[in-house]
């Protein structure tokens, strides 16, 4: 879709990010290095949870840095500079996904990082009781159950959620990343809701692991 001037405009001026990446389409190294700086670490956190590996979305992060320097030519501000980000990095996750049900690889799941699991724990956690929970949950047990839970989800769900609560994504922002309407977003965080309040009420309630 073509972006026009003014809304070009409008992104550079409200998203720093956006003007480094203007930056990086000039060759400047140091502006690229900046942004990957910012991104690289909450990069690989959203990319673990996709794929499971820690090692894997290591590699697949820098795919994504090598894709958005590749592209630096061609880049005009259309959305901010995260959204994009993670609409190639949504792209780079599924075709890994694809790749490895295509080779039939065992899914062997990486570590959450405790404060991701205890800020989105008690968020679900709330979500899922509307109250917080009457049991105390170690930290072990906090990024076990995450992990878990999230696994719960199918590919989209998680991604959708992993952006919304991770990331702070508006919808339509999260919409534009994975290349479906915010309506759609919409639905698809509020089925994700629902499993996750499935999945978490009987832990949260006697310590029934999800199953």
């Amino acid at each position: 879709m073509a972006v026009s001037e003014s809304s070009a405009q409008q992104y550079q001026l409200q998203d720093p990010d956006v003007r480094l990446m203007l930056q990086v389409r000039d060759d400047n190294a140091a502006a690229f290095d900046e942004l990957m700086l910012r991104y690289q670490n909450r990069l690989v956190t959203v990319l673990e949870h996709l794929v499971g590996r820690r090692d894997q979305a290591e590699d697949l992060a820098q795919e994504v840095f090598l894709r958005v320097y590749r592209a630096r030519k061609r880049y005009v501000p259309g959305a901010k500079f995260s959204t994009w980000l993670y609409t190639i990095a949504n792209h780079v996750a599924a075709n890994a996904l694809r790749s490895r049900s295509r080779r039939h690889e065992v899914n062997v799941t990486g570590k959450v990082s405790e404060s991701g699991a205890s800020s989105f724990l008690d968020k679900m956690a709330v979500a899922a009781s509307g109250a917080m929970p009457a049991r105390q949950l170690d930290k072990a047990e906090l990024r076990g159950i995450v992990r878990e839970a999230l696994e719960g989800l199918n590919e989209r769900q998680r991604m959708a959620v992993l952006l919304n609560k991770f990331e702070g994504l508006s919808y339509a922002d999260i919409a534009e990343a994975m290349e479906m309407t915010p309506q759609a977003i919409k639905s698809l965080l509020s089925r994700a809701r629902v499993n996750l309040k499935e999945i978490l009420e009987p832990y949260l309630e006697d310590g029934t692991r999800p199953q």
